[in-house]
C-alpha cells in the first residue's frame, strides 16, 4: 500500500502542475476547475493509502524480493450475488432522465431507489445470507 500511496502523491503533484499550466495558458475555467479537482481527488486517495500503510502490515507488494505466490490467500470477504445494485441503477437511471424529460419521473424513480438502497445495506439482515 505504501506503493501505491507514493504514486497518487508523485500523481497529484503532476497534474497540480499541469492544472496551473492550463490554466495559465488556456484561462479557461472549466478544464481548470477539473483538473483542480483532480488533483484534489489524487491527495485524498494518496492520502489514505499512505495513512493506512502505517496501521497495516507490510504486504507483499511492499517487499521488492517477493514472490508471486506470496501475495495469494484470501484478500477479505466479498457479498455474493445480489439484484439491489439492479434496482439502484435502475432508479438512479430514471432520476436522470427526470432531469431531461420532467420531474414527474421522479415520482417512480425515487421508490426503486429507496428500495435498491434499503435491500443493499439490510442485505445481510435477512434471507440465505443472514448471520444467526
Amino acid at each position: 500500500m505504501k506503493i501505491q500511496g507514493r504514486m497518487f502523491i508523485w500523481l497529484s503533484v503532476f497534474i497540480l502542475a499541469m492544472a496551473v499550466v492550463y490554466g495559465v495558458w488556456s484561462k479557461e475555467p472549466a478544464g481548470t476547475t477539473a483538473l483542480f479537482l483532480a488533483f484534489g481527488l489524487c491527495v485524498m486517495v494518496g492520502y489514505y493509502l499512505a495513512f493506512t500503510a502505517r496501521r497495516v502490515d507490510a504486504g507483499a507488494q511492499d517487499n521488492k524480493n517477493a514472490d508471486v505466490a506470496d501475495d495469494a490467500g484470501e484478500l477479505g470477504f466479498f457479498a455474493p450475488h445480489s439484484w439491489q445494485p439492479l434496482s439502484l441503477a435502475i432508479g438512479g437511471a430514471f432520476a436522470f432522465l427526470a432531469i431531461a424529460v420532467g420531474w414527474w419521473l421522479m415520482f417512480f424513480s425515487a421508490p426503486l431507489i429507496m428500495i435498491g438502497l434499503f435491500g443493499w445495506v439490510f442485505e445481510f439482515y435477512r434471507g440465505e445470507n443472514q448471520n444467526q
